[in-house]
């Protein structure tokens, strides 16, 4: 029988965060497709869109008019999917059972150039825009356990307005994949004493093969356990528990390599690379919180190309998540791509 080789044979990987598996067939990487193939839209967009919702000084579905703002901005979203005047309900129950949910639903514009996404925003504004998630977040934690800042970037990936822009949902209550996050990470620590997201970093850079990029603060790696082809976690390298405890230099560092990173997806396949962007830290009004380590996730979905994507169906929604191209694979095709955006130059 021959020797296992995680570069061709099926195994599982174990996901520490949340206690889950996934499948990697790194055999299936060869594999001829011939499924849904995606068009890419590569019209060049204006800076401003006088038909945009989102540009400045535009009007809104709502009939509100937009300021002429020249940073990040941020307002109500018009379709909220949380409201703060929900009446409270519980419907108790072994198999009916229901909680209503009170909260916020707002919406960061990231600057007023409705053609300018993060990888080709200078650190300068990125930094703006930290600095907005960190208000938002201090803002809307002083009100609710779970503040969610996250971006859904690439009409491929959902994004409903081309507009750069990310969102922030706050919610009475802890959502399931944050709750599964601090349970892990809590009986890590209980266990060894030490963050489990920060004992997995050291390790990440000892290895080397699932890093992508880094610098004096911060590390983003293809996690060991990633389900989606091109998947990265982004994590301080040292213990974090909230967005609002970075300081002045982590900060300024989280704005380079959230530039690196971002730009080293769009020089892959060169486009607009689509991906859920978001950030998970230590819930708000809890003391005891030690065990959390901030950190975000990037899931993008393109699969081999800009045009094909990867589709969580079949096995992946009835058994567990299943990838072809094997993390570290992965991680090597990422790391060996130029930080240098290949529009800026007119090649890669």
């Amino acid at each position: 029988m021959s020797q296992f080789d995680r570069t061709e044979h099926p195994h599982r990987r174990y996901d520490p965060l949340t206690d889950d598996w996934v499948l990697v067939s790194p055999h299936r990487s060869n594999r001829p497709w011939q499924g849904q193939v995606e068009a890419v839209d590569e019209q060049a967009l204006l800076a401003h869109d006088p038909d945009c919702y989102l540009c400045a000084g535009n009007t809104r579905v709502n009939g509100e008019a937009n300021p002429n703002y020249q940073g990040p901005f941020v307002f109500d979203n018009d379709f909220a999917a949380l409201v703060e005047n929900t009446p409270h309900d519980i419907q108790a129950g072994a198999l009916f059972r229901s909680e209503s949910v009170q909260g916020v639903s707002r919406v960061i514009c990231y600057s007023p150039q409705h053609n300018l996404t993060m990888p080709e925003m200078g650190e300068g504004a990125i930094a703006e825009l930290i600095a907005v998630w960190c208000q938002q977040y201090e803002e809307l934690g002083q009100r609710y356990p779970w503040v969610q800042v996250f971006e859904n970037k690439g009409a491929i990936n959902g994004c409903s307005n081309p507009h750069p822009h990310g969102q922030v949902w706050a919610s009475s209550v802890m959502p399931t994949l944050p709750a599964r996050e601090d349970i892990s990470q809590r009986d890590y620590f209980e266990q060894k004493g030490r963050h489990l997201l920060l004992d997995y970093a050291v390790r990440e850079c000892e290895a080397a093969e699932r890093v992508v990029c880094q610098n004096d603060d911060w590390l983003a790696v293809v996690p060991y356990w990633a389900s989606w082809p091109f998947e990265t976690l982004l994590m301080p390298l040292r213990a974090v528990s909230r967005m609002s405890e970075l300081n002045a230099g982590e900060k300024a560092n989280l704005a380079s390599i959230l530039k690196d990173l971002t730009t080293r997806y769009d020089n892959l396949f060169q486009t607009a690379f689509p991906y859920s962007m978001g950030w998970h830290g230590a819930p708000s009004g809890v003391e005891d919180v030690e065990h959390w380590q901030l950190h975000a996730h990037f899931y993008p979905p393109l699969l081999r190309s800009a045009t094909v994507k990867k589709f969580m169906v079949g096995y992946e929604m009835l058994c567990e998540p299943q990838r072809d191209l094997t993390p570290e694979q992965a991680a090597h095709r990422l790391r060996d791509l130029p930080n240098q955006h290949y529009r800026a130059n007119g090649s890669c």
